[in-house]
């Protein structure tokens, strides 16, 4: 049963509104989100209490300006760095949807020594990152949908080369947002990656 509760973690000039469930003995996962969405997406689509049932430790952040988190000027990386050293997240595995991939991408060459794993999902900006992926030195899951307007399928394939050790999933028929099109087969995609 989810113990899901809500909390602020002051850092960085901010206060990080976020959606916790500590109760499990499996890895750390950070849930980031896309620009048009908030850490409540991953409760409503059910995300949080998959994560959490299966034994993991659930993190749903609002970056500032979205969601329940104000605007502030910290740098996403920067801001990031601090949520994990903060709650003391022993290199967890961080998921990041859309805008949200390129927060994990950047937070991960800002301290990679802190990351366990990285689930990319319809990542924007990837060519941002384009001479550095091949540095990346944790597991990754690459998850895209195949009707992807937004960050085209392309970026999908490019990440999946670049990076050594990963895995792509393409979702049949799903737009940008593809873990809302099909939930159950991304909750186990995700969760066969968690436990690999």
């Amino acid at each position: 049963m989810s113990e899901l509760r809500e909390k602020r973690i002051p850092v960085q000039g901010c206060q990080v509104y976020c959606l916790q469930d500590t109760a499990g003995d499996k890895k750390d996962v950070v849930l980031l989100h896309g620009a048009k969405f908030s850490a409540s997406n991953w409760r409503e689509l059910g995300t949080l209490e998959v994560l959490a049932d299966a034994g993991h430790r659930v993190h749903a952040l609002d970056m500032p300006g979205y969601g329940n988190t104000a605007k502030c000027r910290a740098a996403p990386a920067d801001l990031l760095q601090a949520v994990l050293e903060h709650e003391e997240l022993q290199r967890p595995v961080v998921v990041g949807p859309s805008m949200g991939g390129a927060y994990s991408l950047a937070l991960y060459f800002a301290a990679p020594e802190r990351i366990g794993g990285l689930v990319l999902v319809g990542t924007v900006g990837v060519d941002k990152f384009q001479g550095r992926l091949r540095e990346i030195g944790v597991p990754c899951l690459i998850v895209w949908g195949e009707l992807d307007t937004v960050s085209p399928i392309e970026n999908a394939y490019f990440l999946s080369r670049e990076i050594e050790d990963s895995r792509l999933v393409i979702l049949e028929g799903a737009r940008h947002p593809c873990y809302l099109d099909q939930p159950q087969k991304w909750h186990e995609e995700l969760l066969d990656y968690l436990d690999g």
